[in-house]
């Protein structure tokens, strides 16, 4: 940037130099995802519930592994991510450790047991074990979470096209959301997962492009690892056990384990392709491959944040206001290094886009299946045909799509609704990951155990998140960043001192507020299983009568423990689907547990 001249606001105009080759090559991969729905939704008729959910049960492992990676990461990664370490310097690359503690324990202990139930939502597992209530408490916390952050996911790419463009946000997003519903609706997961293959192909290309072009720009791999070096960005890992420091090897290994955990175990968005594959074998293959490829993406994000320093190291984008937010460091470098070949920019504006579609649609495709499997099937008698829960669920697409656009609005008009609903995130993940812990690990839970835990672990997140954000917002807490400098700018501008980062804990301020958002999930968790323990000990000692789980819905290491063959009783049955359980097919449970003898029994 050292080279420009001018105003700020003249190069910024400048720097928007979208070509009809960019506009060209952005069109063609909306295009293909259309294509794909058309494929998938009326040259490939999906004729049943579980081909339009779950493919059939017959998906293939490297295509569900690439939409798990692509659904994953959303603009909100590729783009926050770079600033992470542009801001805060590479702490935060050591959570890449906790994606693969994280494929441990899921295919040991949560996937198995999901897998051989056969179901269609992971919170039909919570009415197995527990029962209605406990599953229509999984389901609004999803539901609440999801339409909260879908709205973002939209909003931030369309952040970076505006940076690039100058086009308004709110000409670009109805548009791309209509192109996101119609193949979702019309396609299935089938047609999700195979745009997720294109789109993930796209992303991997665009942060590559960014990457290789940049370097070469800047001077070399040498020159970005020197300047990085030289301002303390390049990091070891912190050893400090105070909870109180954002980023540190302990807090980014364990409170990050649990986030992945969560984010893999219990989330039907992910558990949804799991399920899809026609084995366990081939669904944990799937974890694994997943870890690879999304530790892949986080290095390639990780490297840009070091590149925009190495590209701006002397003169701040921030501070000058040629990048206005921080979420456009990263479309700010891409132009400054890509703008001038025509073709390049859209190819990494399609990359970021691609992130949002393929969140969106895998969000949409996991909300029909909760809202009929979880808000209509256990709650109505009537049986639907093929054809109307086909209706049925692509109502729910294109409703829950129509609302994300409208919600554009509010994001937009209020901007700490990025934080809250951030925050919003933290509240539920922890509980939620708690209630099914409790279901697989802890066979003396009860379901008001569960329920009161849930709620409780809800409550006491909402205190902690809420509160923590308001002293933010009235910056009481604020975070530090490395060293920032414009010494080196040659164009005219008004210096913005605060960008709203430096650390500043007043006195007043509870330490609790204070506790490092990457121990969030953990303490939700914890807090739900500690009080639902609790509640269930109590009921047992009240006398409530309890009937222990099915050993097939505990994780295998416990089954061991039980000797009596699983069975699926009236009750549980009912538990799981309510008065619709004749118009519901069987879910066969299996179990390698061995059975009791007459001479055992007599004996016991």
């Amino acid at each position: 940037m050292g080279e420009m001249n001018g105003d700020v606001t003249e190069i910024t105009r400048l720097m928007q130099r979208f070509s009809w080759i960019d506009y060209v090559v952005f069109v063609f991969m909306l295009a293909i995802s259309a294509v794909v729905g058309v494929y998938w939704g009326f040259m490939k008729k999906q004729t049943t519930q579980s081909d339009y959910l779950l493919g059939g049960r017959n998906m293939k492992v490297i295509p569900v592994s690439m939409s798990l990676v692509a659904s994953f990461v959303s603009g909100i990664t590729l783009l926050g991510s770079p600033t992470e370490v542009y801001m805060h310097g590479t702490q935060y690359a050591f959570i890449i450790v906790s994606i693969f503690l994280m494929s441990v324990i899921v295919t040991q202990v949560y996937l198995p047991v999901f897998h051989q139930l056969k179901i269609t939502s992971n919170y039909e597992y919570l009415s197995l074990r527990f029962d209605n209530r406990v599953r229509l408490f999984g389901s609004l916390l999803f539901t609440f979470t999801l339409i909260g952050w879908l709205p973002i996911v939209i909003y931030v790419p369309a952040l970076a096209f505006n940076q690039v463009t100058g086009v308004n946000i709110h000409v670009i997003t109805p548009i791309v959301c209509l192109v996101c519903i119609f193949y979702t609706s019309a396609g299935g997961l089938q047609a999700v997962v195979w745009t997720d293959v294109i789109q993930i192909t796209a992303m991997f290309g665009a942060m590559a492009l960014v990457a290789i072009k940049g370097t070469i720009d800047v001077g070399g791999i040498g020159v970005v690892w020197q300047r990085n070096l030289d301002s303390g960005r390049i990091e070891m890992p912190n050893w400090d056990p105070n909870p109180l420091t954002r980023h540190t090897i302990w807090n980014l290994v364990i409170g990050g384990t649990i986030y992945w955990v969560q984010a893999n175990a219990v989330s039907q968005t992910m558990v949804q392709r799991y399920l899809a594959l026609p084995t366990l074998h081939g669904a944990k293959w799937a974890v694994f491959l997943f870890c690879i490829g999304i530790s892949f993406l986080y290095c390639f994000c990780l490297y840009c944040g070091l590149l925009i320093y190495a590209r701006f190291h002397d003169c701040d984008p921030l501070q000058t206001k040629l990048a206005k937010a921080k979420d456009q460091l990263l479309p700010l470098l891409v132009m400054d290094v890509l703008g001038g070949i025509p073709g390049l920019p859209g190819v990494f504006i399609a990359g970021i886009f691609s992130a949002a579609l393929s969140s969106l649609s895998t969000s949409l495709n996991s909300m029909s299946a909760v809202v009929l499997e979880d808000f209509y099937k256990p709650y109505y008698s009537k049986q639907l045909s093929d054809r109307q829960s086909a209706w049925l669920m692509r109502g729910v697409v294109i409703l829950l799509g129509c609302l994300c656009v409208g919600l554009v609005f509010v994001v937009e008009k209020m901007g700490t609704i990025l934080q809250l609903t951030m925050t919003l995130e933290s509240m539920t993940m922890g509980p939620q990951l708690g209630v099914f812990t409790m279901g697989i690990l802890l066979p003396g839970v009860d379901a008001t155990g569960a329920l009161i835990g849930g709620v409780s672990g809800l409550a006491v997140m909402s205190w902690w998140c809420l509160t923590s954000q308001l002293a933010i917002a009235r910056g009481q807490i604020t975070h530090h960043h490395k060293s920032l400098t414009t010494v080196g700018c040659q164009y005219n501008f008004t210096a913005v001192d605060n960008i709203g980062d430096h650390y500043v804990y007043r006195d007043e301020v509870n330490p609790v507020l204070r506790v490092s958002y990457m121990w969030y999930t953990l303490a939700g968790m914890l807090v739900t299983i500690c009080i639902g323990a609790i509640v269930s000990r109590i009921n047992r000692a009240r006398g409530v009568p309890f009937v222990p789980p099915s050993p097939t819905l505990l994780a295998p290491q416990l089954r061991r423990l039980y000797k009596e063959p699983p069975h699926p009783s009236e009750e549980l049955f009912i538990r799981a689907y309510g008065p619709n359980k004749e118009a519901c097919e069987l879910k066969p449970i299996t179990t390698n547990v061995k059975p009791i003898t007459e001479s055992e029994r007599d004996m016991s």
